[in-house]
């Protein structure tokens, strides 16, 4: 039997301080929780992808998706980071990222390598276009701040974009 007392549920109340507007805060955090969960999605799928490699080109494929999927994971702290500096919350368990990615899983008990980096192409094809959407909402709203990393993130997943894309192409 339980002998510590009951904890009684109370609604946190985060007060950070913003000039941003309770409009911008809601839509921009909320935003921003959405493409956290993404990219954790992308992440995992692609230490994945890194884990299970195989095949004759298994080493530099290994070392791009490790490089990748670290420059990914890179990105969790700040988004999350963010959403609390505006005064919003973000993801809180791994329900709450499948509740939210609009990246999908891979689940497959084998991809072959081909197949592997033609998904995390197109996946990071969809987080560009993710990433963008956000910039225009948070420029919407005069996030300054926020407008100004989704640029370097942009930039990073158009890198990541371009490599799977070269890796992948089969007109040469």
């Amino acid at each position: 039997m339980d002998t510590r007392p009951a904890i009684k549920p109370r609604k946190a109340a985060f007060a950070t301080p913003t000039d941003l507007g309770a409009d911008a805060t809601r839509d921009i955090a909320a935003a921003l929780t959405a493409l956290l969960a993404d990219v954790f999605a992308l992440y995992l799928k692609t230490k994945n992808f890194h884990w299970h490699a195989s095949g004759r080109h298994f080493r530099d494929y290994h070392l791009l998706l490790d490089e990748q999927g670290a420059q990914i994971f890179a990105m969790t702290d700040d988004i999350a980071e963010r959403a609390r500096k505006i005064g919003g919350t973000t993801l809180r368990s791994i329900g709450h990222i499948a509740r939210q990615q609009r990246i999908l899983d891979n689940d497959a008990d084998f991809v072959t390598p081909d197949d592997m980096l033609a998904e995390l192409r197109d996946d990071n094809k969809q987080l560009v276009s993710i990433l963008r959407q956000l910039h225009e909402l948070t420029s919407s709203y005069g996030d300054h701040a926020t407008t100004s990393v989704l640029e370097t993130w942009i930039d990073e997943t158009e890198r990541r974009l371009w490599f799977l894309f070269e890796t992948t192409r089969r007109d040469l």
